[in-house]
C-alpha cells in the first residue's frame, strides 16, 4: 500500500515536471515558428517587389522600345517621303535634260550643213544660205523685182563661195534686167556662165545677155552672142528662140 502510494506520488511529480517543460517549450517553438514564416514574408515580399520592379523595368523597356519604333516608323516614313521627293525631282531633271537635248539637237540642226538640189547642181548649203536665197527668190517670184534685187546681191556678197551663186547670179541679172540695168545684168550672166557653163539656166542666161545687147543697141554683139548659144546648147528651148531671132536680125 505503501508502495503504491509512493508509485502514484512519483507518478504525478512526473507529470507536473512535464507540464511545466510543456508551458516552458511550447511558446519558444511558437517564436520559431514565427522568424520563420516572418522571413519567408519577407523573402516573398522581397521576391514580389524585385518581380514588380523587373515588370516596371520590362514596361520601361517596352515603351522605350515601343517609342523607338515609332521614332524608327517616322523616320521611315520621312525618308521614303524624301526617296519619293527625290525620284520626282530626278524624273523631272531627266525629263528636263531630255527636253533640253531635243531642244539642243533641234538647234544645232538649224546650224548644220544640208544637202541642197538647185537647177540640177546637188551641194551642201549652210541653213542660213538656203534661207536666204529662197527668201530672195520668193521676192522675185512676187513680182518685187527691186526688193529681190537688193536680197541676191546681199547674198553674193555674204556667200560668195555658196553652191547656190550659179542660180543666184542668174536671178540677179534676171532683176536688174527688169530694172533695165543692162550692163549689170550682162555682167552677172557672164559671171554665172563663166562659173557654171553647163548649169541648167546657162542657155537662158546667154539668151538674156543677147536681149540686154538688144536693149542697148548692140545689134552685132547679139548676133555673136545668139550665134554662140546655138552652138553651146543645141536643142535647148534658149537655142529654138535664139534660132529664130537670128533670122529676124538678118
Amino acid at each position: 500500500m505503501n508502495i503504491r502510494n509512493g508509485i502514484l506520488r512519483m507518478s504525478c511529480r512526473a507529470l507536473a515536471v512535464a507540464g511545466l517543460c510543456t508551458a516552458f517549450v511550447h511558446p519558444a517553438y511558437a517564436f520559431l515558428e514565427d522568424a520563420e514564416a516572418r522571413r519567408a514574408i519577407l523573402e516573398l515580399r522581397q521576391r514580389f517587389d524585385s518581380s514588380a520592379e523587373e515588370a516596371a523595368q520590362m514596361r520601361r523597356s517596352m515603351l522605350d522600345l515601343q517609342a523607338q519604333i515609332e521614332t524608327m516608323r517616322r523616320e521611315m516614313a520621312q525618308l521614303t517621303g524624301a526617296k519619293e521627293q527625290l525620284e520626282r525631282e530626278v524624273s523631272e531633271l531627266q525629263r528636263r535634260q531630255k527636253d533640253l537635248a531635243a531642244g539642243m539637237d533641234d538647234r544645232l540642226r538649224k546650224f548644220e550643213p544640208t544637202q541642197v538640189q538647185v537647177d540640177g547642181l546637188e551641194f551642201v548649203a549652210d541653213p542660213a544660205e538656203k534661207r536666204d536665197f529662197d527668201a530672195a527668190l520668193e521676192k522675185f517670184r512676187a513680182g518685187d523685182f527691186a526688193e529681190a534685187r537688193k536680197a541676191f546681191a546681199s547674198f553674193v556678197n555674204t556667200y560668195p563661195s555658196s553652191g547656190y551663186i550659179p542660180s543666184a547670179r542668174f536671178w540677179l541679172g534676171n532683176t536688174q534686167y527688169a530694172g533695165r540695168d543692162y550692163k549689170e545684168a550682162i555682167a552677172n550672166f557672164r559671171s554665172m556662165l563663166k562659173a557654171a557653163p553647163q548649169h541648167a539656166r546657162a542657155a537662158d542666161a546667154s539668151l538674156s545677155i543677147a536681149n540686154c545687147q538688144l536693149e542697148l543697141k548692140d545689134s552685132k554683139g547679139a548676133v555673136k552672142t545668139l550665134q554662140d548659144l546655138v552652138k553651146a546648147y543645141p536643142g535647148t528651148e534658149a537655142a529654138t528662140t535664139a534660132k529664130d531671132r537670128l533670122q529676124r536680125l538678118k
